[in-house]
């Protein structure tokens, strides 16, 4: 089923919809949860939030890359769930690691709300960055922080060895720093 008629349910209020998201994007939002919690039965929980929470949202928005909406939920849903169990705590800190290796490139995050347009700014400057890169960096990049997928799975992805991984990524948050800093953003 297209995305556009399964929006269309999600307007007249079929939950029908519902099954529909979870046949044609159940996997890919069980993965990203996955990667960030590393626990099934959380991811699984993660899944179930996410169509509960595309339900609630749909409408009055109706979003264009549907697919990308979806992961997005999934993705901020189980960085909440992840904070809130401790994991970092507990020694699985894979949030840490993951907004680590970005630190040396990105704002740090402000909590003020006259903030908001300038995080938008941001976000905006970052995704214009992205799109000039060449494929693999793009793809690796977001893998890894957004998707929160492993070095040694994107290495397997992409066939290539884990050290030549960690050098693209390395090298395009290096080049994401001076991106941003010509841009006018303080890092």
């Amino acid at each position: 089923m297209e995305d556009s008629e399964i929006l269309d349910m999600y307007f007249e209020r079929n939950e029908a919809a519902i099954d529909e998201t979870k046949k044609k994007y159940g996997r890919r939002i069980f993965k990203v949860s996955q990667n960030i919690l590393r626990i099934n039965e959380d991811a699984e929980e993660c899944v179930s939030d996410t169509l509960l929470k595309a339900w609630n949202v749909i409408p009055p928005g109706r979003p264009e890359m549907f697919g990308a909406f979806l992961a997005k939920i999934a993705r901020n849903l189980s960085l909440n769930k992840l904070e809130a169990r401790g994991a970092a705590k507990r020694g699985g800190g894979e949030k840490n690691v993951l907004l680590s290796e970005l630190e040396e490139c990105l704002p740090s995050p402000n909590e003020r709300p006259e903030d908001a347009h300038e995080a938008a700014l941001v976000t905006a400057s970052i995704n214009s960055f992205l799109a000039e890169m060449p494929k693999p960096a793009r793809v690796a990049f977001v893998l890894r922080y957004f998707h929160g997928e492993s070095i040694s799975a994107i290495s397997t992805r992409f066939k290539m060895s884990e050290s030549k991984i960690k050098s693209i990524l390395f090298r395009t948050r290096k080049k994401l720093r001076v991106h941003l800093e010509k841009e006018g953003v303080a890092i």
